[in-house]
């Protein structure tokens, strides 16, 4: 494991020793975690003592206030432990969107402590009728990642004309929204991403909000760009599962001898090289994705506007490091042999995991032409910068 970003992870969170538990509980469980296709009760929990959903929460809530880039260390650490528990972990962020949702709602969520499990769905965005005082929801809604677990649930439904024709995010307990057991996938199984299922609830005004506008409370890290910091809290579990599978080789690498009579794999060149170029490449992409988060916040700090073209870089950041810590399991994957393609072997997961990150919308192909676009300052698709 990187010690220096779980040391890292451990100072932003405040709570070493829960962290250690959680990290130790999730390598114990992971493969529960597949075979279940999502995380259990235990795990959830040891998250809220580890403070992942209180991180980015304020004070006035019992909040711990961390910056965006020590939130983000944190689900590194738990990714490089498990990627799907990481990828679950990563929607503690969700409460900066819930921070656009007026105070008193806000006061009655948190009134029971900071430890809120949120989990959504926004799109497909369904149908609602207005009614009076707000909505009546209905509808299916797929990728609804850790919502077993979630208290608090949001699903996307087509506001009204004062939206401006952006999506809502309504939210209920999740005692009134039905999880459909349904994810079958290849990477990141144990993400619980189920489809998610409503059948004429009311939700009231105050309980609903379009994600990525203005926070009601004035905390620093809600004046950083909310949807560029949701593409890095996904892009980091790259980070952390490609980290993992470097891990992995230099450990086998010393151990393993070839059946053919073949050198020991620590004495191959092509896994020396191999290993290098991985640890160059992974350091690299880390350096510049934590370099502009750090950047970023600083301006924030200073009550400095960010330029757009410095949200534009954060996504730039986010999408090279999924890409990267893509490249990065593959090629440990290939640099193992015949050994990496048994499913014992946790290589084959890291492949399939870190292959998953760059799947997600917000961090495809795509996104690196979006990126150009905003560099030379032309429009750019929107909710990109």
């Amino acid at each position: 494991m990187n010690v220096h970003a779980v040391e890292q992870a451990t100072k932003a969170s405040g709570q070493d020793k829960a962290l250690a538990r959680l990290l130790s509980l999730i390598e114990e469980r992971r493969l529960h975690y597949q075979d279940a296709m999502q995380l259990d009760a235990d795990t959830v929990a040891a998250m809220q003592e580890a403070g992942v959903y209180r991180a980015l929460l304020p004070a006035r809530f019992g909040g711990d206030e961390r910056s965006p880039a020590d939130f983000l260390r944190l689900i590194e650490a738990i990714s490089i432990a498990d990627g799907s528990a990481g990828w679950v972990a990563s929607f503690g962020v969700s409460h900066c969107y819930l921070a656009s949702l007026p105070l008193e709602t806000l006061e009655a969520i948190y009134a029971d402590g900071p430890d809120v499990v949120f989990a959504g769905a926004l799109f497909p965005p369904q149908p609602a009728e207005a009614v009076d005082g707000g909505y009546r929801v209905s509808g299916r809604w797929s990728f609804g990642s850790g919502s077993p677990g979630a208290s608090l649930i949001g699903v996307g439904i087509k506001g009204r004309a004062e939206t401006g024709g952006l999506p809502v995010m309504a939210v209920m307990p999740a005692k009134q929204v039905e999880i459909v057991p349904n994810w079958d996938v290849i990477g990141m199984r144990g993400t619980g991403s189920h489809d998610l299922k409503v059948d004429q609830v009311f939700v009231p005004d105050e309980w609903t909000f379009v994600r990525g506008s203005p926070a009601t409370i004035d905390l620093p890290v809600y004046h950083y760009p909310s949807m560029a910091l949701a593409a890095q809290v996904l892009a980091v579990v790259g980070l952390g599962v490609a980290r993992a599978a470097i891990n992995h080789i230099a450990t086998m690498a010393t151990n393993r001898a070839s059946i053919t009579g073949a050198p020991l794999m620590a004495e191959r060149a092509h896994v020396q090289i191999g290993l290098a170029q991985a640890e160059a490449a992974l350091s690299s992409a880390r350096a510049f994705f934590f370099e502009i988060t750090e950047y970023v916040y600083d301006l924030v700090l200073r009550g400095t506007p960010v330029p757009r073209e410095d949200v534009v870089r954060i996504r730039l950041a986010a999408s090279n490091a999924a890409k990267v810590g893509a490249e990065v399991a593959r090629r440990m994957f290939a640099e193992a042999g015949t050994a990496g393609i048994f499913t014992s072997n946790p290589l084959s997961r890291y492949l399939q995991d870190a292959a998953v990150v760059g799947q997600h919308a917000f961090l495809t192909e795509g996104t690196w032409q979006s990126a150009g676009q905003g560099l030379l300052g032309l429009a750019t698709p929107p909710g990109f910068p």
